[in-house]
């Protein structure tokens, strides 16, 4: 199931819905194969960002170029997968899969191939002896892998996650954060990412990019070999100066180098000055610094 990513150049992208302006000006660059992250507070315009590239919205000025001209192929080969699963509930499991095919591969006929390839994905998303079930018999995990599944019977060059684990159990999120990773290595598509939770942005991104009032204000490549444990020292600084950067208290980028690994040069005080002592947004971040400074 490898199949090559498509990239993706934005420059000047805005939106307003009436007087509301949503997106100003965004500029951005995706790299074939890439995985991005999105991150910012509520209402920042990071969803919105997603349906303008999947064609659901139209921008009010600016351009999306896919590496493929921007052609109709390009687009047909963009993917997303929202928080709700949205699964037919008067169709199987193997059926709501197999919706997931483009058209035009439709078109062609096929049959054959089509129901293999949706089996392969129920497979690889742990679900092959659930594909006679109907949805509502299974767990909410389970009808995110199975929107998973059918997100990628199209075989994108570009898949947009919409905080897809959003409404997850803390357990049944870490196990869908893996299987993602697992699905992105072994196909190679594009992916970019919606999500509040910062160590989820962490553990799955190459990049991530931070929204405030519809523009990028900082972007940060993740630097930590793969797989990622978000009980590792650079991990958890990581997450909390991205945290504190969101909470506006940090510079526009993290710091080129990470401090010793005794934690000497990780202080609370560095990581975020201006929030006040005993107010929830300092304890948020508190935890995160703890957490460094814990062996």
């Amino acid at each position: 199931m490898t199949h090559t990513g498509i990239g993706l150049r934005i420059e000047g992208l805005s939106k307003s819905y009436g007087r509301h302006r949503v997106l100003r000006d965004v500029d951005l660059e995706m790299r074939p194969g890439e995985f991005l992250a999105i991150v910012g507070r509520s209402g920042c315009g990071k969803s919105t960002l997603l349906r303008l590239i999947a064609g659901l919205e139209t921008p009010d000025a600016g351009s999306l170029t896919f590496d493929r001209d921007a052609s109709s192929s390009s687009r047909s080969a963009v993917r997303m997968i929202f928080q709700d699963a949205r699964l037919l509930p008067w169709e199987t499991v193997l059926s709501n899969v197999r919706l997931g095919v483009r058209p035009e591969l439709r078109a062609r006929g096929l049959r054959d191939e089509r129901e293999a390839r949706a089996r392969a994905l129920l497979g690889a998303v742990g679900l092959a002896d659930r594909a006679a079930d109907w949805p509502g018999r299974l767990s909410g995990g389970q009808r995110q892998r199975v929107a998973l599944a059918r997100g990628l019977m199209s075989e994108p060059g570009l898949l947009l996650l919409d905080e897809p684990l959003g409404a997850l159990d803390a357990l049944t999120r870490l196990e869908m954060q893996q299987l993602i990773a697992e699905l992105w290595r072994a196909s190679g598509f594009t992916a970019a990412l919606v999500t509040h939770d910062i160590h989820e942005a962490v553990a799955l991104a190459d990049r991530v990019i931070v929204l405030e009032e519809g523009a990028i204000v900082a972007e940060e490549r993740i630097a930590i070999a793969r797989p990622r444990a978000n009980d590792d020292r650079r991990f958890v600084e990581t997450a909390a100066l991205l945290l504190n950067r969101i909470l506006g208290t940090m510079p526009s980028s993290l710091p080129s180098s990470i401090p010793p690994s005794d934690g000497s040069a990780l202080r609370r005080d560095a990581l975020h000055p201006s929030l006040p002592q005993g107010s929830a947004l300092r304890g948020r971040a508190d935890e995160h610094a703890e957490r460094a400074r814990t062996p």
